[in-house]
C-alpha cells in the first residue's frame, strides 16, 4: 500500500469485514481501557445491543457541559458514542456522525429510529463521508460546538488534513475532544502500511511530538492530555512486528481559540463554580488541572483564556486580566504534589 486511497481501503475492509464484533481484535489498542464514568455507564445501558457489540473506541471521549450544543461525532462507526451523546447533548441540542465503513453505518442507521423512540427525541444524524473532507457531506465553517473521536483519527492517512478540517468547523472557542493511540516513536513505512497493524489502530499512531506540531501549525500551540494509559500487545505475532514501539491510549483536549505558545503568568485565578452536571465537587480540564469547587487556583493565561473563552465560561470565575505580566508561569511544584494540586497549576 502506497497510497492514501490504499490506506483507506484497508482500514475499511478491516472494520467493515474483517472485524465482526471487538472480541475480533488482537490488541487493548482499540477497546475502551479507559473506565467510563459512572453517569455514562448509566446510559449505556440504554443502548441497542449491536450497536455495543460492534464499537471499537478506545477511550470515552465524551466532554460534559453538552446541553444544547452540536457535536459532531468523527469515525462514528455504529454510532454507540453518538446514541450517548443525543442524551448529553438532549432534545434542543444535534449530533451528527461521520464514517466511511457502509458495514459500520448501517447498523447506526438501523436502530436510530430505535433510539429516538427509547429517548423520546430524535437528535442524530449519520453521515457517510470521509473525516479529510466534511465538505463533501456539507459540514459548514464555524458550525460545530465540540468535535469528538474515539480511536480513529490514527487511521486516518492523512492527519494532518483531518486535523485542519477540525478547525475549520470549529466554531471560535469550539472545543476538540478525542482519545486515541500515540506511539513513543514515528513507525517505519512498512509497518504503516501493515493493513493488521493499521486496523488495530497501532500503524497509524501519530507520534505526539509530531501531533503538536501539527496543531501549532493549524493555531493551537497548547494541547492539553487529560489521561494517559499504556496499551499492551499480547498477540504475539502483532508483537514480534512492533514490540520496539511504546503505545498509549491519550484522551486529548483543545480549544479553537488564540493562544501563547508558553504559559505565561499574569497573575490569574479560577475558581470552578461547581454547575457542570455530574461534576458538583470538581472538575479536571487536563492531567494537571484539578479545580475543586469553591477553591481559588493560579492559572496561566492560557488555562485562564481556555475558560473563560469556552462553553466553560459558565461555571467558572477567572479573576484578573493581562494587564500585568509577571513573565513565565511557575511550573515548580512537581506532578501529584499537594502544593501542586492545591496552589498552581503546571502546563
Amino acid at each position: 500500500m502506497t497510497t492514501s486511497i490504499e490506506i483507506s481501503e484497508s482500514v475499511r475492509h478491516y472494520y467493515g469485514q474483517v472485524l465482526q464484533s471487538s472480541d475480533d481484535l488482537k490488541t487493548s489498542a482499540c477497546c475502551s481501557i479507559d473506565a467510563m464514568p459512572s453517569y455514562l455507564k448509566a446510559l449505556l445501558a440504554g443502548l441497542h445491543p449491536e450497536v455495543l457489540e460492534r464499537f471499537y473506541g478506545c477511550g470515552s471521549p465524551l466532554p460534559p457541559a453538552l446541553e444544547g450544543k452540536t457535536v459532531l461525532d468523527l469515525g462514528c462507526g455504529t454510532g454507540r458514542d453518538c446514541y450517548l451523546l443525543s442524551k448529553l447533548v438532549g432534545p434542543t441540542g444535534r449530533v451528527i456522525g461521520v464514517d466511511m465503513t457502509p458495514e459500520q453505518l448501517e447498523v447506526a442507521v438501523r436502530h436510530r429510529d430505535w433510539h429516538a423512540e427509547r429517548f423520546g427525541f430524535a437528535n442524530v444524524e449519520f453521515l457517510h463521508g470521509h473525516i479529510e473532507n466534511l465538505h463533501t457531506v456539507s459540514i459548514t465553517d464555524n458550525s460545530i460546538d465540540v468535535v469528538v473521536s474515539n480511536c480513529v483519527i490514527n487511521l486516518s492517512p492523512e492527519k494532518p488534513r483531518v486535523l485542519a478540517e477540525i478547525f475549520r468547523v470549529l466554531k471560535p472557542g469550539g472545543e476538540l475532544y478525542f482519545s486515541d493511540v500515540f506511539a513513543d516513536r514515528r513507525i517505519p513505512t512498512e509497518l504503516r502500511q501493515d493493513p493488521v497493524l493499521l486496523g488495530e489502530c497501532l500503524g497509524g499512531a501519530l507520534y505526539w511530538e509530531d501531533f503538536r506540531r501539527i496543531l501549532q501549525n493549524l493555531g493551537c500551540p497548547d494541547v492539553r492530555k487529560v489521561k494517559q494509559n499504556a496499551i499492551s500487545i499480547d498477540d504475539a505475532e502483532v508483537f514480534a512486528k512492533i514490540g520496539m514501539v511504546k503505545f498509549d491510549s491519550v484522551t486529548v483536549r483543545a480549544f479553537k481559540m488564540p493562544l501563547e505558545d508558553r504559559c505565561e503568568d499574569f497573575g490569574q485565578v479560577a475558581v470552578y463554580l461547581g454547575t457542570i452536571d455530574q461534576h458538583p465537587h470538581s472538575f479536571d480540564l487536563d492531567d494537571h488541572h484539578h479545580f475543586e469547587t469553591g477553591r481559588p487556583l493560579r492559572v496561566c493565561g492560557n488555562t485562564a483564556d481556555m475558560l473563560a473563552g469556552s462553553r466553560y465560561g459558565d461555571h467558572f470565575q477567572v479573576l484578573g486580566d493581562k494587564s500585568r505580566h509577571f513573565g513565565l508561569f511557575d511550573c515548580s511544584p512537581g506532578p501529584g504534589s499537594e502544593s501542586a494540586k492545591a496552589d498552581s497549576a503546571c502546563c
